[in-house]
């Protein structure tokens, strides 16, 4: 069937995961997977039959009281207590668009077959993605430890007829949308309620949105960075291939090779340059904006393996008839991730700004803050205060979640990652990059008029034929508050396709 994406045990990418949500994909499960949940089910069934041993979280309490034995009566009762009193979650509302990708990697391990989880479970899941159905969760309330527990407690409310959900374009009681849909809630069995809140989906999720962007991110950077370094006059010999095969970082190869290609067959780069070398903002595009790609690289490489992984506990094996209570849950690996992540994200854009300072700083025969009658014209003095801000704020949210741990559940879960703090730092750093590349390219674009009649290369004459259908020369003082919005706008409306990235 065409647009419709078949959960397995094949590898799934940031990148499919991208391909799945643009291009709106239905989701299904395999044959593999069915008989994986199913099978884990049956053995997980059998085993409580006659097992009166304490199994963590499946006839036990959670946390500091996994020694309360619960009778076997209760066991559904207590899978149902679990979802309700952990959906404690505060705060803004995780985007929709995170919501669902939390949807499909919740889907996605629950299909290996370890979770002890009943298909009828996961399919209603399936329903609520593929119909669009999605709960309101929110950003504040997890310690990414023993799971992201209470934003995944938001997500699983609807299972049971509980909480909040997006439906038909607006917030309405799950119950009514149930009802509307012909749907039971579900009755959850032994071990389900844990299955579902255990886990890192939330982190993951938003690792996966915010590796998305930065993909798009590194490249606009380079763009924009090489539309700066010709409105500037600057000089293409720092990106020589012989430069950085001496000290050839991938990333930083990268970006001297895309630069070179960028900036092929311009007028402006090959005409004589007075002086003889550039500010680091420029010269050190490479190495800087390289550095931040190797980075975002290893993130990418960290939620890779996460997204196929199996992340709630306990563990089940039914081959070899185990059950193991572990830490999979732990959010650590993503936490380190998405702090780096988000200091590569914020150090694009502390150089992005710095080039805009360079811009309006009157140097090499531009005019003060890029306009013609400096001093009745402010011209571009406050977009550099605007990114400077923004810059600020991204120094203080780069600061790492992941160094800090609260000890929580009496002791019992002494250390904690704070990786979904880090998540959603990470998302807010992500649109603020956006913001200072926009400046940037504001000024960038401003400032590269006052070169002509010589032009650049082919491809960045094009770039600006486009951003100028959305934001014109500045002959005089305007409110730039709209150029900027616009800008933001026309950045996030670019479609790039494999090759770009």
């Amino acid at each position: 069937m065409e647009n419709v994406h078949y959960i397995s045990s094949d590898l799934l990418s940031i990148d499919k995961i991208n391909e799945i949500i643009s291009c709106d994909y239905q989701l299904a499960l395999s044959e593999e997977a069915i008989v994986n949940i199913e099978k884990c089910r049956a053995y997980l069934d059998q085993k409580m039959k006659d097992n009166a041993t304490p199994i963590y979280g499946i006839n036990t309490g959670f946390g500091s009281l996994c020694n309360v034995k619960i009778s076997g009566e209760n066991l559904s009762q207590l899978q149902n207590n679990l979802v309700k009193s952990h959906a404690c979650g505060t705060g803004a509302e995780v985007p929709q668009e995170i919501v669902k990708i939390m949807l499909l990697l919740k889907i996605q391990s629950l299909s290996y077959g370890h979770s002890g989880v009943q298909l009828v479970t996961v399919q209603r899941l399936i329903d609520f993605y593929n119909n669009n159905i999605l709960p309101v969760v929110y950003e504040l309330g997890s310690l990414g430890a023993s799971g992201d527990l209470a934003p995944l407690a938001h997500l699983s409310l609807p299972l049971i007829g509980e909480g909040e959900v997006y439906a038909d374009g607006f917030r309405q009681p799950t119950k009514k949308v149930l009802e509307k849909m012909g749907w039971n809630p579900i009755h959850l069995e032994s071990k389900e309620g844990l299955a579902l809140l255990n886990g890192t989906q939330f982190m993951s999720a938003f690792g996966v949105f915010c590796l998305i962007k930065a993909n798009k991110i590194c490249y606009l950077a380079d763009v924009i960075g090489a539309i700066s370094l010709e409105a500037f006059d600057g000089r293409i010999e720092p990106f020589n291939e012989l430069i950085h095969l001496v000290r050839p970082h991938k990333g930083q190869v990268q970006t001297a090779e895309r630069m070179r290609e960028l900036l092929e067959d311009s007028e402006i780069i090959a005409q004589s340059k007075k002086h003889v070398q550039d500010p680091y903002s420029f010269r050190c595009i490479p190495q800087v904006h390289g550095a931040s790609k190797d980075a975002i690289d290893y993130a990418k490489k960290a939620f890779r393996t996460e997204i196929n992984s199996v992340t709630d506990n306990p563990n089940i094996f039914a081959a070899e008839d185990v059950i193991i209570s572990g830490g999979n849950f732990h959010g650590q690996p993503l936490a380190l991730a998405l702090d780096f992540m988000g200091i590569a994200l914020a150090e694009l854009g502390n150089i992005s700004e710095r080039r805009t300072y360079q811009l309006i700083s009157g140097l090499r025969d531009l005019p003060a803050f890029l306009v013609n009658d400096p001093g009745l014209n402010s011209g571009f003095m406050i977009p550099q205060y605007t990114a400077a801000s923004i810059v600020s704020q991204n120094k203080q949210l780069a600061t790492p979640a992941s160094i800090d741990s609260i000890v929580s559940s009496n002791g019992q879960e002494d250390h904690v990652s704070m990786g979904a703090n880090a998540a959603t730092k990470t998302l807010r750093i992500v649109e603020n990059v956006e913001r200072i590349l926009a400046i940037e390219l504001l000024n960038a674009s401003q400032a590269i008029e006052f070169r002509r009649p010589l032009k650049s290369s082919e491809f960045i004459e094009s770039f600006l034929k486009s951003y100028r259908e959305e934001v014109s020369f500045v002959e005089e003082d305007r409110i730039l508050h709209y150029d900027i919005e616009k800008s933001v706008a026309f950045l996030q409306s670019l479609q790039l396709d494999e090759n770009m990235l």
